[in-house]
């Protein structure tokens, strides 16, 4: 689909690689809205963006508040065609410990902040991109969600971030067949390290120790290769059903 003049929702888009994405759509001409914690920069960050961005608060495990925030970005915009989702986080707790098993609360948190926020989001804009007129090639919409390469090889201390990451590379296929006969792609990136929240601007040497295992380049990644690709996973068409890593060939070590 052509980026210019449709519309897209970035969640997460106050910072990082969703912000360098919301940043790219609207420089291709496509119309923005970010959705974000009420206690992001999200609203500075849409008037910097400019051309017609808004911002509208979301906290995703708020299910209800997001489908109100999300229908309040339709409504503003007038359509949805697009949806980057970012959200999410993780904790560091092993299985067991000499304290104890890892608490049930604390694994339900970070799947629902990952997984299940995720796939409430991408059923309420799917709902949205359905109600599309679809283009000359059918297609009505495109979705791209955030796993890990973690959801591969999750290193010691992150079972809970791990399986939720895992769930949203597994989405990806059975979810396209589920929306491929309305024209709505499905897609998720797995990044590696990137540069962004807390491991912006670490030391060149920590981040050279973080990376020692990547092919090439050993560094961590920029927001603005995620957003590359989100960017040409929108535009094309026969990208549909996958998990594409983004990691400069790095795999994790158990620890």
């Amino acid at each position: 689909m052509e980026i210019a003049g449709n519309v897209a929702v970035v969640v997460g888009g106050a910072s990082g690689m969703a912000r360098a994405t919301a940043e790219a759509l609207a420089g291709m001409g496509g119309k923005v809205a970010i959705l974000d914690l009420p206690s992001s920069a999200g609203e500075a960050v849409a008037a910097e963006i400019g051309k017609g961005t808004t911002f509208h608060p979301c906290d995703v495990t708020d299910f209800e508040g997001t489908e109100q925030a999300l229908a309040q970005a339709v409504e503003a915009h007038g359509a949805l065609h697009f949806a980057v989702n970012t959200a999410g986080g993780g904790a560091a707790r092993r299985t067991l410990t000499k304290e104890g098993p890892h608490p049930l609360d604390e694994f339900r948190r970070v799947i629902d902040l990952n997984l299940v926020g995720t796939f409430n989001l991408n059923r309420l804009q799917a709902h949205h991109m359905s109600r599309n007129e679809p283009d000359e090639a059918g297609e009505r919409g495109a979705i791209v969600n955030t796993a890990s390469i973690a959801a591969f090889e999750g290193q010691i201390g992150q079972v809970a971030y791990t399986a939720a990451k895992a769930g949203i590379a597994g989405m990806s296929l059975t979810m396209a067949r589920d929306l491929g006969s309305l024209g709505i792609r499905v897609n998720a990136i797995a990044p590696s390290l990137f540069a962004t929240g807390i491991t912006q601007g670490i030391p060149e040497e920590f981040e050279a120790r973080l990376t020692k295992d990547a092919a090439f380049p050993k560094r961590m990644g920029r927001p603005h290769e995620y957003a590359r690709l989100a960017v040409a996973i929108l535009e094309n068409p026969m990208l549909n059903g996958g998990t594409i890593r983004l990691d400069g060939g790095q795999r994790f070590a158990p620890k």
